[in-house]
């Protein structure tokens, strides 16, 4: 342990000293010898800053970076002003973990509210937490704080991210939960099996759906809303949180419950994130809402304050009769996306999701021009399937050579395409010409 703190010898032993120690063999002198290890442990030796960076940057370069990425699916490669990093990086921040002591967490605190305050104001929400681990787990956490003793039995659209759906099956195993998937019918809902199922089932607690959905298309939330809440059963909107910018919040659309990935804003695409999930409710949900929720106050001065706040409704209490016992957050997750949405503002967020649906449907013509052929009728925002008839794999391996990451193939003769802002006209251009060229049997 001493070899990597950064203390002398002659240090650890004024610190063995002063709590009351000889020896480290003293200060652990509580735990059985015949658990103690008696040798080094068999590990490499250390090696220099230097030698680690050079074998860091060695490892590196097996990494295959693409300069144009035209890839969704959950992760989107959105522009993130520089002010992002700079304030995020801030070692108050980086460093700071749980605000349980609200006397010296006022920075952190308020940071969260301001989080908070925001999330509300793009679902059109009255409440949200201070987080969850990701877009799945939110969307799983919205089950059980849908149902009742008579309400059971949870839905989901199968047009919904098949990744949060496994995520739910997951939750929904662990609490001996019913999931039940209502079908797809030409890439959005069936509005019509929906109204059935959930007429059917008298337990019917909620009814999820991803809005924009898997396949980039606009689901008729309204009408669904209505169809969830004449049964009965609660609904749950999953949202791109660009999209709010320019589509009609999950309020506006009669949702129970909104929840959804930050990522977008602020979070660069990474190989295993870290990623953000939000949920936001109206007040008459706020007492079932999982996780931390942070409240403004006053001081005993009069002065604002900020105080984690109804903690008694979670983890705070017996396991048993908590709603959720999800005992962290994502803090610097979440204050990355509240200094995204206050750099960006709401005009640049409109912008940012304008971009993303008009270079979308420009690639869309340019894909159909080139003999790739769109899969359905429907809205998007901005992801769409087409087929491709030269295949998937081929395509995708022609874009790559080029440094261009296509579309996430869903099937060995379709690929869900994603712009954001981010794409120009020409690398558009040139990804229509390689599936053209391709799909013609001439060289691109």
């Amino acid at each position: 342990m001493g070899s990597y703190v950064p203390n002398t010898d002659r240090e650890q032993q004024a610190m063995l000293k002063e709590a009351g120690y000889k020896s480290f063999d003293d200060m652990f002198s509580c735990i059985p010898d015949e658990v103690k290890l008696k040798k080094p442990l068999n590990l490499p030796s250390g090696l220099s800053e230097m030698e680690v960076i050079r074998k860091m940057e060695e490892l590196s370069e097996k990494n295959v970076t693409y300069k144009h990425i035209f890839r969704g699916a959950g992760a989107y490669n959105h522009y993130i002003p520089a002010i992002v990093k700079s304030v995020t990086a801030k070692e108050e921040f980086v460093t700071t973990y749980t605000p349980y002591q609200a006397e010296i967490s006022q920075g952190v605190l308020q940071s969260i509210f301001e989080y908070q305050t925001m999330m509300c104001e793009l679902t059109g929400m009255d409440v949200a937490n201070a987080s969850h681990y990701d877009g799945g787990t939110a969307a799983a956490e919205s089950i059980p704080m849908c149902q009742d003793r008579k309400h059971k039995t949870a839905y989901v659209s199968s047009t919904t991210h098949p990744a949060t759906i496994q995520v739910m099956k997951t939750y929904c195993f662990g609490s001996n939960t019913k999931l039940v998937e209502v079908p797809e019918k030409d890439g959005l809902t069936d509005k019509e099996a929906l109204k059935r199922m959930l007429s059917e089932d008298p337990e019917a607690a909620c009814f999820y759906v991803q809005q924009p959905n898997f396949y980039g298309n606009y689901e008729d939330a309204v009408e669904i809303g209505e169809i969830v809440h004449e049964a009965g059963a609660k609904y749950v909107m999953g949202v791109n949180p660009i999209a709010l910018a320019i589509m009609k919040t999950p309020a506006e659309c009669g949702a129970d419950v909104a929840v959804g990935d930050g990522q977008p804003l602020g979070m660069p695409i990474a190989y295993g994130g870290p990623y953000l999930g939000f949920m936001a409710v109206p007040k008459t949900m706020m007492r079932r809402l999982p996780g931390r929720i942070v409240g403004e106050t006053t001081d005993h001065d009069g002065n604002r304050a900020y105080v984690l706040t109804l903690q008694a409704r979670e983890q705070h209490i017996r396991r048993e009769k908590a709603s959720s016992n999800i005992c962290s957050n994502q803090a610097l997750c979440a204050l990355t996306a509240a200094v995204y949405m206050a750099a960006m503002g709401a005009d640049g967020m409109a912008e940012a999701a304008s971009q993303s649906t008009s270079k979308a449907h420009y690639l869309k013509d340019k894909l159909a021009e080139a003999g790739c052929k769109p899969q359905f009728k429907a809205e998007f925002f901005n992801e769409f399937v087409t087929d491709c008839p030269c295949g998937s794999g081929a395509l995708l391996d022609a874009l790559a050579d080029k440094g261009i990451l296509g579309g996430l193939p869903i099937t060995d003769n379709a690929i869900l395409w994603c712009t954001t802002e981010m794409n120009t006209k020409a690398e558009m251009d040139q990804v229509a010409a390689v599936a053209a060229a391709l799909i013609s049997g001439k060289e691109a």
